[in-house]
């Protein structure tokens, strides 16, 4: 008999990580989510995941695949601060380059936390939204950075790791068609409808797009990347 398939998807309950998990969905056969409470000055993501859950429960060829769902606390990269999206900072640049709404080490301590959960419950195929196309200038973003914890994980916990980034190479735009291509307009539907985007957390404003306060840098990437996939089918 065949081994089953297995894979844990790092789900904050933004449209990236949905669409990753929906990837994951399409290649698994079982599933399993994780998120991390890290100290965010809001808490509308977290809010969000379990109704996009019970969304992607809606899909039958999905439903039997999706299994625990996990949260994990890493409150050290709120004690550490200095971030736009831990404490009250405004949204800029940096002096070295960097927006202020770069967390340090979010994505490696993601990575690693992932990879304990996983080694605990014999999952070796680690699923993140990561992207170096479409991004912030985030170094834990980058492909290089990815692939050098993957052999870090490896190392350190004398098991290997893979871990796949299916946006890495890909635009917004693209990732909306990722989406449609996976799930149909239902998929597209419901990451307009229920994922996070937004820096702010704002759901109080609903856009085509999504719900977000449409000024910050994240709604500006969701909102044009949007736009380039509409333009495209159209």
């Amino acid at each position: 008999m065949a081994a089953i398939a297995k894979a844990l998807v790092l789900f904050s309950g933004g449209q990236d990580s949905t669409t990753c998990l929906a990837w994951a969905l399409d290649r698994f056969d079982y599933v399993e989510t994780v998120g991390f409470v890290y100290g965010q000055r809001h808490g509308a993501e977290m809010e969000a995941r379990p109704r996009v859950l019970a969304g992607l429960c809606e899909f039958a060829p999905w439903r039997s695949k999706l299994c625990e769902d996990h949260v994990l606390h890493l409150d050290v990269l709120s004690e550490i601060g200095g971030s736009a999206l831990t404490d009250n900072v405004a949204i800029a640049m940096r002096e070295d380059g960097l927006p202020t709404t770069f967390v340090p080490g979010r994505n490696l301590m993601f990575l690693t936390a992932a990879a304990g959960l996983g080694s605990r419950r014999g999952i070796h195929d680690l699923v993140g939204g990561m992207c170096e196309t479409d991004y912030s200038g985030y170094p834990d973003c980058r492909h290089a950075s990815i692939k050098a914890m993957e052999k870090a994980l490896a190392l350190g916990f004398a098991q290997n790791f893979t871990v796949h980034t299916p946006l890495m190479f890909i635009d917004k735009a693209e990732t909306w068609r990722l989406a449609e291509r996976l799930g149909g307009g239902a998929l597209v539907d419901l990451i307009v409808g229920e994922t996070v985007t937004c820096y702010y957390g704002d759901r109080t404003r609903r856009h085509e797009w999504g719900y977000g306060c449409g000024e910050c840098p994240a709604c500006r990437l969701r909102r044009s990347g949007y736009q380039r996939y509409r333009e495209k089918a159209a």
